[in-house]
């Protein structure tokens, strides 16, 4: 009897040293569709391994904020964790790609232009020490304003919310101020006055409850840009073989499911913003083309400046 307990012990010994826990940050809040994604994926990694692998997630920026997230993996403050992939722009512009106006404004499009951009992104965070799991596309993004806007120029001059460089500079050139803000900040920028005007998912839109500070929502399509959860490779390659494995086939299926995920939520979001009193219109073509000759412009400044890598992520997805 003393042998069989002693082996036991042993053998829950043996378990919880090799169980790990792994904290995970996402600026993102419960309810949005990011979020509960990658709930599903801690789940399915937690089930596919029995319990040695236990991810912790940490939502709407509550572990670290936003812009800090990327140097915590990196730093391995955290395993893994999650952020808005064109953020790191001012990195190289091939993490942009997809925030450039209207080069991918479908979810086809969003999907060959990930095809071409992750095999570049994925060498550039190896250099960091980082490795991309899975990415998730938002669902294309709209015009929120006070009242409808009929051509370029009725921007001029709103105050506009960015939450990137190339929104900056999209806001700039259509004559507007831009003001960055993170989307838990939104409701109170627009109450405040800090903010008039944005370019956001439908998504954002409803977890923001856009319908208390802005009446039109105009579903222009402009670009369908994409969070991405990356792993620490040094942390990640300490796993065994098995866990390996079970982590990879969770974030294949998390990728699957997010982008279908993504499709249904914008269908469903942009329902939910007229159903709350937003007035959703089709965007004039006289807008159309405005916004789209932004969109020319700052793509000539973005290949004057881009980086090989960033050229290549282009013509492929171009070819």
């Amino acid at each position: 009897m003393k042998h069989i307990l002693f082996g036991t012990a042993a053998l829950f010994c043996a378990t919880a040293a090799t169980a790990q826990d792994w904290d995970m940050p996402t600026p993102y809040g419960d309810s949005t569709f990011h979020t509960q994604n990658i709930a599903q994926f801690a789940d399915d990694v937690r089930t596919a391994t029995d319990g040695a692998l236990n991810i912790t997630l940490h939502s709407a920026g509550s572990l670290f904020p936003h812009a800090e997230i990327k140097g915590a993996i990196r730093n391995r403050s955290v395993p893994l964790g999650e952020f808005f992939l064109s953020r790191l722009s001012n990195e190289d512009l091939a993490f942009g790609v997809d925030s450039q106006p209207f080069v991918a404004t479908s979810y086809e499009d969003a999907a060959r232009l990930w095809a071409a951009q992750k095999p570049v992104i994925t060498e550039l965070l190896a250099e960091q020490g980082l490795m991309p799991l899975f990415s998730v596309p938002w669902p294309a993004q709209g015009l929120y304003t006070n009242g409808e806007i009929a051509t370029v120029d009725d921007l001029n001059g709103l105050r506009f919310r960015a939450y990137n460089a190339a929104l900056e500079e999209f806001a700039t050139l259509a004559g507007a101020a831009p003001v960055q803000i993170e989307a838990s900040n939104i409701p109170q920028a627009f109450a405040t006055g800090q903010v008039e005007a944005m370019i956001t998912s439908p998504s954002t839109g409803v977890n923001s409850t856009a319908w208390d500070f802005v009446t039109h929502y105009a579903p222009i399509n402009a670009w369908v840009p994409k969070n991405i959860v990356v792993v620490n490779q040094r942390v990640f390659d300490r796993l065994d073989a098995d866990t390996q494995t079970a982590v990879l086939a969770a974030a294949e299926v998390a990728e699957a499911r997010g982008w279908d995920m993504s499709v249904a939520e914008a269908e469903s979001m942009t329902a939910a913003l007229a159903e709350n009193g937003i007035t959703v219109y089709e965007p004039s073509e006289t807008l159309i083309d405005g916004l789209q000759g932004i969109g020319a412009t700052m793509l000539e400044t973005w290949e004057s400046s881009a980086s090989d890598s960033a050229r290549k992520v282009l013509e492929v997805y171009n070819n």
